[in-house]
């Protein structure tokens, strides 16, 4: 009989953490990330080259409110510019913070988008708008730019 001690196997407490899966190796939630990024980035290219063909099919009306649509959702950042200063780098001001987010929505866009299609308004430029839009929301998810906490930051 071997009267050596060895020790008795501890069990970890358990609790509702322990009955969840695994948290995903690291690797696979960096693969995913950049899964996410490349669909955005073609969804991205999807919209800039559609809101292009609207403004070279109907004119250079279509092609303005296109392009104007793409930069608009930045224009957010004018609500709060005088509190811009007093921010830390890469905070947006609070008071920005709904209005970007609602500029900065995929759904916003589509629903309107899914609108223009079942109603009988037929006019081009707003289509082109609307898909300058949504590009420029897929170019800032594609870039890592994503909806805002209430206190300004990224969301992780």
């Amino acid at each position: 009989m071997n009267n050596t001690l060895t020790p008795a196997p501890t069990t970890a407490p358990t609790s509702a953490a322990a009955d969840r899966a695994p948290a995903p190796a690291p690797t696979a939630v960096r693969a995913l990330a950049v899964t996410r990024r490349v669909a955005w980035f073609a969804n991205a290219l999807f919209w800039s080259a559609f809101a292009v063909l609207e403004g070279v099919n109907h004119g250079w009306l279509a092609g303005l409110l296109a392009g104007l649509f793409f930069i608009a959702p930045d224009l957010t950042f004018l609500v709060a510019v005088r509190d811009a200063p007093k921010m830390a780098h890469g905070q947006l001001p609070p008071r920005a913070v709904p209005y970007y987010n609602a500029a900065h929505r995929a759904l916003v866009p589509l629903a309107l988008m899914a609108l223009y299609t079942f109603t009988p308004v037929a006019w081009a430029p707003a289509f082109a708008a609307l898909c300058g839009w949504l590009a420029h929301i897929s170019y800032d998810r594609a870039f890592g730019y994503g909806l805002r906490t209430k206190e300004g930051f990224q969301r992780g």
